[in-house]
């Protein structure tokens, strides 16, 4: 899912410990990564600078992702788990770890399952501006053995016996990570300044890395459906096993986005809810139909490739939708035959379909766009969500061709739209919301 997010802690909650949280529910700030207060945001760029910049990170997750679900028992010694690319993150999440807690700013990825940091001493890292976390200074922290059942929810572990649980990443970009999966406790802030406290969360140590990784971050978060995500690990141990975000307008720079562990996050009011399924640790629906307002509909095929269960990925950290190639087409030919504008060519050729739009009277010619799901659940798209700027004057269809690769629903379609995952029943919510008051 991966959106580039600092993550500043909202309680709604008092302060517990996980074996005090069964009545907990709390909420996370999301901070894009262009927000002013990103570490990473640049004050020149401009919101078409941003979105193009969007568009190419998009296109590396999305390889990432259908390369991860078209990767089907062939897992070998030291082969990738995690198929990110450290650079096309879009948010990123501050932790607090060990006791006392430990402060690291962590890319925040959904597409992926360990939580991880640079350790002491870590000679061979990567070089970051912060410290690295120091395990001998934490008195919560403790390495697993190889035998160990959060040991073995990793796809691979280079150990044998009684010895301690090793384990090897290695990204689609060469980056590579090795170190020691350990528990520690993770400390978040809450309003009233009291902290929350979760328990023996699987922790992977590094004792090496190099590549591509930001200097400005010190470790990630994965936030899949893996038993050892920080999903995973901590919507148990609430009151109710649900999450769910709310991502504001891109255009917004100035909001934050948010997402909600325990009851309080359940989507409510005019909602439609969808079945949904888990495939290499990917959240997975099925789409039936894409409807566009004043003209006709387009059927989905109900198998893609890659996936089992399902025909398309939810994923909030890949910018764009991608969809397969007859059904972009006929979606390309269903929008034009309503859309009264010159059409215009993308300088970058990512996205197909573009229009020339040269004030906001030519904006209210785009159309509102229907994702059908299975169960009735009919997500209505407004042409904010479904339509980015891509250069000036152009403003193109955000749907990029997935080819033989896996569809996504990208986070742009769930712009000011609060999405439940319901862990329970397998069930995924819509709602249509002003993300920037929830």
């Amino acid at each position: 899912m991966t959106i580039m997010i600092l993550l500043a802690l909202s309680m709604v909650a008092a302060a517990m410990t996980t074996t005090e949280a069964a009545a907990a529910s709390f909420s996370i700030e999301l901070i894009h990564r262009d927000s002013p207060k990103s570490p990473f945001y640049n004050q020149s760029a401009t919101l078409l600078d941003r979105s193009r910049a969007a568009i190419y990170r998009s296109a590396h997750q999305a390889r990432r992702i259908a390369a991860r679900a078209q990767r089907k028992g062939g897992i070998t010694p030291f082969d990738a788990v995690s198929r990110v690319v450290p650079d096309s993150f879009e948010y990123l999440m501050e932790l607090r770890v060990g006791t006392p807690p430990f402060s690291i700013l962590a890319i925040a990825d959904t597409g992926s399952d360990l939580i991880w940091a640079n350790c002491v001493p870590c000679t061979k890292c990567y070089k970051q501006t912060a410290p690295y976390f120091d395990p001998g200074k934490s008195s919560s922290y403790r390495t697993l053995p190889c035998q160990s059942n959060l040991c073995k929810a990793l796809a691979h572990r280079p150990c044998t016996g009684g010895s301690s649980c090793e384990y090897h990443y290695e990204y689609d970009d060469g980056s590579k990570i090795d170190g020691v999966l350990s528990t520690e406790d993770l400390t978040f802030d809450s309003s009233a300044g009291s902290p929350l406290a979760f328990s023996n969360i699987a922790f992977g140590c590094n004792s090496q890395s190099s590549g591509v990784f930001s200097r400005r971050a010190g470790g990630l978060a994965g936030l899949s459906g893996s038993p050892i995500s920080l999903v995973s690990q901590i919507v148990p141990s609430l009151d109710k096993r649900y999450f769910s975000y709310c991502l504001v307008p891109m255009s917004d720079a100035q909001a934050s986005s948010k997402v909600i562990f325990g009851s309080t996050g359940v989507v409510a009011g005019s909602k439609v809810t969808t079945p949904m399924t888990v495939e290499d640790s990917l959240f997975v629906l099925r789409l039936e139909e894409i409807i566009v307002d004043g003209a006709g509909s387009v059927p989905v095929p109900p198998s893609a490739p890659g996936l089992k269960t399902g025909n398309i990925i939810i994923d909030s950290g890949t910018t764009l939708n991608y969809l397969p190639t007859a059904v972009l087409s006929s979606l390309e030919q269903e929008v034009s035959r309503v859309v009264s504008l010159p059409k215009a060519t993308d300088p970058d050729r990512l996205l197909p379909l573009c229009f020339t739009v040269t004030g906001e009277p030519d904006r209210q010619k785009l159309p509102f766009i229907t994702f059908k799901f299975a169960g009735e659940a009919s997500v209505r798209l407004s042409p904010t969500s479904m339509f980015m700027q891509e250069a000036h004057q152009v403003v193109c269809l955000a749907v990029a061709d997935s080819g033989s690769d896996t569809p996504i629903l990208g986070y742009l379609a769930q712009q000011n739209i609060h999405v439940g995952y319901d862990l329970d029943i397998s069930a995924v919510s819509f709602a249509s919301a002003d993300c920037t008051k929830l």
